[in-house]
């Protein structure tokens, strides 16, 4: 195995992941000798005459069929006219951002033997932010996400579009005309190497799991806050009970959540109050966060590991052997993005249960939390909403993984349909953020009416942020008005910022 795990000084992480895309980006500008290496290798077999998948020979059931020396680019050009047959809205310019520099990064660790030119102006588009329009319905997830990445290859050939600083999509031939850039001449292999791989779905994967180890801090910011509010108890998180199950999410949770309410001067008013037990989405929830955590850090590790892998096929290695292999199977990202996508749903899920819980009149509240409801309807509708989203989630969360459709007449007869498993994540994502904006409205008004008494010290810097942005209200308005600032909250991860600087750091 000596000299064929591919490795790279700069190591593409979710934890770091724009500044990880870009330090790959600029290694490669500043050495190429890998793709250079690659490229001689596959050129000095291509010289041999022997028959090379999808160098001369043509694609998924048509493998055995010979295409002539003097046709070879023109088989790769028409690879990427071919396949490019996406539909549907377009992939959004961030994540088409990092599927552009997976595909670099991927290239450049020198298995793929992708021409000098075509690497370097791919390398170039990264450069230069000029991002590729892609359709994100196509891909079946398995041959690599074909579709996607030939939209994304097309402006290599002056074809396709990209998208203009204003959202626009524009066409590729105009803008690389702006920038002095004329379309390249693929060489053999080239239209292969960039339309082989896993690099839509990794995008997208890692876009979410990005924000989604931001979120989970979030959900136990709010947990704390409905806690405090419903005065349910804190014995639930003592560090004891963790021990005895340690499982690291479950542990990780409780010591947030005992951060937060430190010094509470809710929790001392009722600390003698007779209660027995508070119901499960107060009191479980850090064995529910932190499964969802554990869920998350599995598919994180999976998605680190698919970014800084080759996933082309046929490979080409050091020692002049081209051998053709699966490694485009989408399989462990299709199978982790579904994991992830339920255990995120599953955040949402206990989160609607404490709104619920938060209007139905406990411990001295208002029902609904509005003094004069009949002529108020108070917080009534916004658990609707709440409502429509987890159920929707739970749609979403059916695993696209369990499915497989044959494609290229039977040749390509197992399929992950890894870029459903990818697309779904990101709308269960934007659910679950919408669920939480709504959280932190109800809990903050229920923590109103526990004043004077102070939260917990963390508690209390993520009610003071949320009434910074949104004001208390006692009489029915436009809850648009306060949805918006509430969800720039949750998306900018801006609670946790403010409970950490103020002294609260969480795990």
């Amino acid at each position: 195995m000596n000299g064929v795990v591919p490795v790279m000084s700069h190591r593409i992480t979710i934890s770091n992941l724009t500044a990880d895309c870009s330090s790959a980006i600029e290694e490669l500008d500043q050495d190429r000798s890998r793709v250079t290496s690659s490229r001689a290798t596959l050129d000095a077999r291509i010289a041999t005459g022997s028959a090379t998948y999808g160098v001369n020979t043509g694609f998924g059931k048509l493998a055995n069929q010979r295409v002539e020396d003097d046709r070879l680019s023109d088989l790769q050009r028409n690879l990427l006219v071919s396949h490019a047959v996406g539909v549907g809205d377009p992939v959004i310019p961030e994540i088409t951002r990092i599927m552009l520099a997976l595909k670099v990064h991927s290239l450049g660790l020198g298995y793929s033997g992708v021409s000098e030119a075509t690497f370097a102006r791919l390398l170039e588009f990264s450069k230069r932010d000029l991002l590729p329009v892609i359709p994100s319905r196509g891909s079946v997830g398995a041959s690599g996400d074909l579709a996607p990445l030939a939209h994304m290859a097309l402006p290599l050939i002056g074809l396709g579009h990209f998208w203009g600083a204003d959202g626009s999509h524009r066409p590729a031939a105009e803008v690389l005309a702006e920038h002095d850039l004329a379309p390249v001449e693929l060489a053999a292999k080239d239209g292969l190497s960039l339309i082989n791989g896993t690099q839509f779905m990794a995008a997208y994967g890692a876009w979410v799991l990005h924000r989604a180890t931001k979120l989970v801090r979030t959900a136990d910011i709010l947990a704390a806050m409905s806690l405090e509010a419903l005065q349910g108890s804190a014995h639930p998180f003592d560090e004891r009970v963790h021990a005895i199950r340690p499982h690291p999410g479950q542990q990780d949770v409780a010591l947030n959540v005992r951060r937060l309410l430190d010094k509470s001067e809710i929790l001392e008013s009722h600390r003698d109050c007779g209660k027995v037990q508070d119901p499960y989405c107060l009191r479980c929830v850090p064995q529910v966060h932190g499964a969802s955590r554990d869920a998350l850090s599995y598919a994180v590790g999976v998605l680190e590991t698919e970014m800084n892998a080759v996933t082309d096929n046929p490979l080409v290695f050091p020692d002049g052997e081209v051998i053709s292999g699966g490694n485009f199977h989408g399989q462990p990202l299709a199978l982790a993005l579904d994991f992830a996508a339920i255990a995120l749903a599953e955040l949402a899920s206990i989160s609607e249960r404490r709104i619920y819980l938060l209007l139905e009149g406990h411990d001295g509240l208002p029902r609904l939390l509005m003094q004069e409801t009949g002529l108020n309807s108070g917080f009534m509708i916004p658990q609707y909403t709440a409502a429509a989203l987890v159920s929707e989630n739970k749609v979403l969360c059916h695993p696209a993984s369990v499915d497989s459709i044959p494609t290229s007449l039977g040749q390509e007869d197992h399929v992950s349909m890894g870029s459903i498993s990818a697309v779904k994540l990101l709308q269960v994502m934007e659910n679950v953020q919408h669920v939480f904006a709504i959280e932190a409205l109800t809990a903050a008004q229920a923590l109103d009416y526990r004043l004077p008494l102070r939260p917990g010290r963390g508690v209390e810097l993520a009610h003071r942020l949320i009434r910074e942005r949104v004001p208390h209200r006692e009489g029915d308005y436009l809850f648009q008005d306060d949805l918006a600032p509430s969800g720039e909250l949750i998306r900018s991860s801006a609670l946790q910022v403010a409970v950490e600087k103020g002294g609260c750091p969480l795990d």
